[in-house]
């Protein structure tokens, strides 16, 4: 059995990162706070975070997406029982550049979560 072991994968020209292309890793991906002044803890592939209101949140890309029809998974942690759902808001579509993520507490409105995580497969432009 041969092993590979490097420090750093470069492109052809040397000094560049590899271009993921033809695999299937996620694209983009955050985790961020969602109360207060939101933030991320860390991410891939995000430009910025904008907070759009109570439990409404905007995920830019720094490089955008090949087309719309890109897969968005989504999860969130919070600090309690209330039963909330994260979903992709049905006012807009997902944008070649961004999502808009809302995070519903049933029967009460929209509700700020502790930890939103989102992660984004598709094609880049």
């Amino acid at each position: 059995m041969s092993d590979i072991r490097v420090d750093t994968i470069s492109a052809a020209n040397g000094t560049d990162p590899v271009t993921l292309t033809k695999q299937s890793a996620a694209k983009a991906w955050v985790n961020f706070s969602g109360t207060g002044t939101i933030a991320a803890r860390d991410s891939v592939n995000v430009a910025s975070l904008t907070d759009n209101g109570v439990g409404d949140y905007t995920v830019t890309y720094t490089s955008a997406m090949a087309n719309n029809n890109y897969a968005i998974s989504l999860a969130s942690i919070e600090n309690s029982t209330n039963g909330a759902d994260l979903y992709i808001s049905n006012n807009t579509n997902p944008s070649t550049t961004s999502h808009i993520l809302e995070y519903v507490l049933a029967g009460t409105g929209k509700y700020d979560v502790d930890q939103v995580h989102t992660t984004i497969h598709g094609d880049l432009a």
